[in-house]
């Protein structure tokens, strides 16, 4: 394996560290350099994530470009990277949208020009470091490292009441974030023996397969189950408290109804360049993280709540909707439209159907790109007008017609027309929840929000587009070079996604086929095999001095490998944790 291919996920991550060190070093006076910088450091971490993107294969290993090195390994701590295909198309995401972030700012911000690149630039590697994180520790620590920057972001270079705004969006993430370290130091404790305890990922879930299984026996059963194994007797007294804290957490990162009340504040108060990164990725770390974690890890407890997450997306995606057309600021309004939105990812999460999966994972890629683009050509409207209410606008498509053109083409996108990327992602989640075992109750509800979406959309659009132009309004000027080089790149996106979705959805499917699979464990009797679900992840390298190196050094097995579980498990601690004894040694060679 090539240099690139072992690290081309790190250099994804840490490439925009590396130009906020050089920025740092620039004088605060070099405006024009350090914007320069950071669109070099953005313009080359989305290089790089496109690369990462186009060579994963897949029909390969679940996760790829993996990169795993002891960290802390007397706590079972190691510094393990990789993508799947979901956290593949994320990254991408995400590369996207940085250079168009510093565009979107290159004449809006004029105070403290040197912070807030570096906190751009930070705030990136977080974002990615996020998605390509396979310890809990490691996960943790960018998951919280996003916090700083958007602080700053939105408490600095916001709005009137942007001190407010970025303290509730603190408090509350903080608060989410806090239980879920909790969580995870209760999974590391309950679900491995002592002296071969890890934070890896892979280790915890594989640790948990026959334990989940017992418990969706008697689940399925309704038996009272008197013969327990200790760990699946602990998985299910603890269990649903852990999920719990693990959905709280992510729950306020989506945000999901009734913890979503930060979200307009923040979205109103942040600047563009603030608005874009926190819905186009950031509220993706919420469902994302049911995906990889809370769900995987606690499949029983999420069937055993899955009718009350539903019934808090619909709520959400209704509830979102309505709150729309009540709006008469144009930004609270596309912020509402998230809380909508990311409900249908989490209802086709929830329904646990391939089509739902599906649907979900794609309409977390929509609405990155459609929310960001919507809040990018807002954000050069403000620019030019400084007030965010409709009624102060009216007839500006007479003035700026590729300015409404764009808009307009984005708005379908939002509103899920045929033709455009959000039509795909709805169909799919609406399709898989109908087929699932929820009530077709929720369905129906769920649609009723796609017709809603048009009619605060296009209310909006009416009233700021067309009509009489008068005022101030009269003086706009027209997109220039750099603004429709800026949002250009998401219309195309956005066509492109929804005129070939094939391309995006092959990459995803790996990915939605194992999460279905590994939420419906034992659910049926399904699923047996449960080889079949193991996550199977690169072995910590040998320690230096031994001399001695694993059998099978590329894929690391699961509990119900040929070794045996609790053999096999012992023996991934031990070689994490240089103060355990290696056991078995008649399976090392040298």
């Amino acid at each position: 394996m090539s240099f690139l291919q072992t690290h081309l996920v790190n250099l994804v991550v840490f490439a925009p560290l590396v130009f906020a060190v050089i920025i740092a070093a620039l004088p605060q006076s070099e405006k024009q350099q350090i914007r320069v910088t950071t669109l070099l450091g953005m313009t080359l971490t989305l290089l790089l994530a496109l690369w990462l993107y186009l060579a994963f294969e897949p029909g390969g290993p679940e996760f790829q470009f993996e990169y795993r090195t002891r960290w802390i390994p007397s706590l079972g701590i190691s510094f393990h990277t990789g993508v799947d295909g979901l956290a593949a198309s994320l990254i991408l995401l995400t590369g996207l949208l940085g250079p168009l972030v510093v565009l979107a700012s290159w004449s809006f911000i004029e105070e403290r020009v040197k912070e807030f690149h570096l906190a751009l630039l930070v705030l990136q590697m977080a974002m990615v470091g996020t998605f390509a994180s396979l310890d809990l520790i490691l996960f943790y620590v960018f998951w919280e490292a996003m916090l700083i920057p958007m602080y700053f972001i939105i408490g600095i270079w916001g709005s009137e009441e942007r001190v407010m705004a970025a303290v509730k969006f603190f408090l509350f993430t903080l608060v989410g974030s806090l239980l879920m370290l909790l969580a995870i130091l209760a999974i590391y404790f309950i679900t491995q023996p002592a002296g071969a305890r890890s934070f890896d990922h892979a280790q915890i879930y594989n640790s948990l397969l026959s334990a989940t299984r017992e418990l969706s026996a008697c689940a399925r059963t309704g038996a009272i189950c008197t013969t327990l194994s200790p760990l699946a007797q602990s998985l299910w007294t603890y269990g649903p408290w852990m999920f719990l804290a693990f959905a709280l957490a992510f729950a306020v990162k989506v945000p999901m109804f009734p913890v979503h009340t930060w979200l307009p504040d923040a979205h109103v108060q942040a600047p563009a360049a603030g608005s874009i990164v926190l819905a186009g990725v950031m509220l993706k770390m919420g469902t994302f993280g049911f995906w990889r974690y809370a769900i995987p890890l606690f499949p029983v407890a999420t069937r055993d709540l899955r009718p009350v997450l539903a019934a808090l997306a619909i709520v959400g995606i209704v509830y979102g909707a309505l709150m729309c057309l009540a709006q008469r600021d144009v930004k609270r309004l596309i912020a509402y439209s998230s809380v909508s939105h990311l409900g249908f990812c989490m209802l086709g999460m929830l329904a646990i159907t391939e089509e739902g999966a599906a649907g979900s994972a794609y309409q977390m890629l929509n609405h990155g790109i459609s929310t960001g683009a919507l809040f990018l050509l807002f954000g050069m409207l403000y620019e030019r007008r400084h007030v965010r209410l409709i009624a102060e606008y009216g007839g500006i498509a007479k003035v700026m017609p590729v300015f409404s053109a764009l808009f307009l083409i984005i708005t379908f996108s939002s509103i899920a027309v045929p033709g455009t990327n959000g039509f795909v992602g709805e169909f799919l989640v609406l399709l898989g929840t109908f087929r699932s075992a929820l009530p077709p109750t929720f369905g129906v509800l769920a649609a009723l929000a796609v017709i809603l979406s048009p009619a605060y959309m296009l209310w909006m659009v009416q009233r700021v587009f067309f009509g009489q132009l008068e005022g101030e309004n009269r003086q706009l000027r027209d997109l220039g070079f750099r603004e429709v080089a800026t949002a250009l790149p998401l219309v195309a996106v956005a066509i492109l996604m929804g005129m070939m979705p094939q391309p995006f959805l092959s990459r995803l499917a790996p990915s939605v086929k194992l999460f279905v699979a590994r939420a419906s464990l034992g659910s049926s009797g399904e699923h047996s095999n449960l080889g079949d679900l193991e996550m199977k992840v690169l072995e910590l390298p040998a320690q230096a001095g031994l001399g001695l190196r694993l059998e099978e050094p590329a894929r690391g097995l699961g509990p119900t490998d040929r070794t045996g579980g609790p053999a096999q498990l012992a023996r991934s601690g031990a070689a994490e944790n240089p103060t355990i004894p290696q056991a078995n040694p008649s399976e090392l060679r040298r």
